[in-house]
C-alpha cells in the first residue's frame, strides 16, 4: 500500500479487526472523512464465518456484500485507495485501503506469528512505520486485542458507533417530576376541560419544548397530594396534558392487580392504552415488568378481546453453563427458560381467593390456552395479527434483531419490550449498545409508543437489598 502523494496528516487510519464487521457490517461506512485499512486476515476471517444461519454469519456475508460493492467500483490503481461514498452511505468521505502488498513488520518474539490477531497488529505497526505522521488506530470489540495493542505502543479503541450513549445514566426515563413553581410559570394562560371522566390541561411556558409525547409528569406535595398527567401534545411553547387513570386504587385493579408505587401506575396507565402500539419497561430485578405486562395482557386478551392472544419469546442466553439440547416441541424446548412466566402465571391465578382450587385450575388451563411460547429463531418472516407480543430479556438483543421483531408486528399487535440493561449476557453488547436502549432512544416522543424506567423494587426487602449492594 502506497502512501498517499496529498498530505494526510489531518485524517486519521483505523485499522478494523474482524469483530467490528461481524458486529456491525456498516461500520466500513461510519468513520466519516477518516480512511480505513482491512488486513488480509480480516478478509480470510470473514470468509471463514460466513457460513451458518447464525448472526454472525449473517453480518459476515452482509460485510463482504458491502465490500464487494466498494471494489466493483474501484479504479484499478486499489492501491492509492477505494472511495467509500456510495448511494447509500453519502456521509463517509474517506477511502479504503486493503493489505494488497506486503508490510514489513516487526512483532516481539514472544507473540506467535501465525495468530490473526497478532498478524493485524503486525499491520499496524508496518503502517504506523510506513506513516509516521499520520494517526493510525486499531479499531476492535475485543478487550485483549487492544490491551495488546497499547503494550506494544500502539493506538487501539472500542468501536462507538454503535452506541446510543455513551452514559447509560442519560437515557430517557418517560417521567418527568415539575419544578416546584411549574404552575406558577406555566398555568398563568391555562386551559383546562373534562372529557371521557379525564382532565385536561393546556399549559405554555418554556418546559413545554422539552417535553415527549407520552412522557409522564408528575409534582407530589408535602402534604400528601399529587398531580400525575400524560404528555399528549407539545411544541415549544405549549403542551397538553391528560390526567391518569389511578391504578393504586383496588377498585381498578387489572387481573387482580394494584399498582404499589408510582412507575407501576404509569406502566399500566401505558399498558392497558388501546392507542399505544409499542411499549419499553427497563427496570432490575423485582420491579414488576413481567407480572404487570401478563396481568395487563390478561385483560385486554381475555375480558376486553382486544388481542387474540399472548406470545412471548425471550433470547435463550444461558447464565450458567449450557444444558445441552432439549427434546419437545418449540414450546416444549422454550418451557426451561420461561420460569418467569410459570411464576407471574402463579401469582395472577391466585388473585381470585373465592375460586377454590377447580376453578383456578380451569382459569389456568384457560389463561394457558391464550398464551404462546415462541422462540426468536423462528420469528423472521412472520406477520402477527391482533396478538399481545411480549419480549422478555430483550436487553441482550441487538439493535438489528430488534428490528426484526418488532416489524413482525401488524394490524392491532401491541409489543412490549422489557429488560435490565444491567444484567446483559451476550458477548460484543453492552449497555450503550444493547438492542433494548438504542429502541428506548429511537421511539422516544412517538405518538404511539411509550417507556417507562421502573425504580422500586416490589418483591421483597431481600430482592431490593441484593439489587441495591451487589
Amino acid at each position: 500500500m502506497r502512501q498517499r502523494k496529498k498530505a494526510v496528516s489531518d485524517t486519521k487510519l483505523f485499522v478494523l479487526d474482524t469483530n467490528v464487521l461481524l458486529h456491525d457490517p456498516t461500520s466500513l461506512f461510519r468513520f466519516e472523512e477518516h480512511d480505513i485499512c482491512l488486513p488480509m486476515f480480516v478478509l480470510e476471517e470473514l470468509d471463514n464465518k460466513k457460513k451458518g444461519t447464525t448472526e454472525v454469519a449473517r453480518n459476515a456475508r452482509q460485510a463482504s456484500r458491502f465490500l464487494d460493492e466498494i471494489v466493483s467500483d474501484a479504479p484499478h490503481d486499489i492501491e492509492a485507495g477505494i472511495s467509500l461514498e456510495s448511494r447509500m452511505h453519502k456521509t463517509s468521505t474517506g477511502r479504503l485501503f486493503l493489505q494488497t502488498s506486503f508490510i514489513k513488520q516487526e512483532l516481539p518474539n514472544n507473540l506467535e506469528l501465525g495468530k490473526a490477531d497478532n498478524a493485524i497488529l503486525g499491520v499496524v505497526i508496518g503502517l504506523q512505520e510506513l506513516q509516521p505522521e499520520r494517526s493510525v488506530i486499531l479499531v476492535s470489540k475485543d478487550i485483549n486485542m487492544r490491551i495488546k495493542a497499547r503494550a506494544l505502543g500502539l493506538e487501539a479503541q472500542d468501536y462507538f458507533n454503535d452506541k446510543v450513549l455513551e452514559d447509560t445514566d442519560l437515557l430517557y426515563t418517560g417521567v418527568l417530576e415539575l419544578p416546584q413553581d411549574f404552575w406558577e410559570t406555566h398555568g398563568r394562560d391555562m386551559k383546562s376541560w373534562i372529557k371521557d371522566g379525564q382532565t385536561y390541561y393546556q399549559i405554555q411556558g418554556p418546559l413545554c419544548g422539552a417535553l415527549f409525547v407520552n412522557q409522564f409528569v408528575y409534582r407530589e406535595e408535602d402534604d400528601g397530594s399529587g398531580f400525575y398527567a400524560i404528555v399528549l401534545e407539545q411544541n415549544d411553547t405549549s403542551a397538553v396534558l391528560r390526567t391518569l387513570t389511578d391504578y393504586t386504587n383496588s377498585k381498578n385493579n387489572v387481573w387482580g392487580i394494584v399498582a404499589r408505587n408510582r412507575e407501576q401506575n404509569f406502566v399500566l396507565n401505558l399498558l392497558l392504552n388501546p392507542d399505544i402500539d409499542f411499549v419499553t419497561l427497563l427496570g432490575q430485578a423485582g420491579t414488576g415488568k413481567t407480572l404487570l405486562t401478563l396481568a395487563a395482557g390478561l385483560m385486554q386478551t381475555l375480558e376486553a378481546k382486544l388481542y387474540s392472544e399472548i406470545i412471548i419469546t425471550r433470547v435463550t442466553v444461558p447464565i450458567g453453563e449450557d444444558i445441552g439440547f432439549l427434546p419437545g416441541t418449540e414450546e416444549e424446548k422454550m418451557t426451561p427458560w420461561m420460569g418467569a412466566l410459570e411464576d407471574n402465571l402463579d401469582v395472577l391465578n391466585k388473585t381470585d381467593e373465592d375460586a377454590g382450587d377447580w376453578g383456578r385450575a380451569a382459569t389456568r388451563d384457560l389463561i394457558r390456552s391464550r398464551i404462546k411460547v415462541k422462540s426468536l429463531n423462528f420469528m423472521r418472516g412472520r406477520t402477527f395479527l391482533n396478538k399481545y407480543i411480549i419480549i422478555d430479556e430483550s436487553q441482550n438483543l441487538t439493535p438489528k434483531q430488534m428490528k426484526t421483531l418488532i416489524t413482525r408486528a401488524g394490524p392491532g399487535t401491541k409489543v412490549v419490550c422489557m429488560g435490565n440493561i444491567a444484567q446483559i449476557d451476550t458477548p460484543y453488547l453492552s449497555e450503550g449498545s444493547s438492542g433494548l436502549t438504542y429502541v428506548v432512544d429511537r421511539f422516544k416522543g412517538w405518538q404511539h409508543g411509550g417507556h417507562i424506567t421502573l425504580l422500586r423494587g416490589e418483591r421483597s426487602r431481600l430482592a431490593d437489598h441484593a439489587g441495591e449492594v451487589l
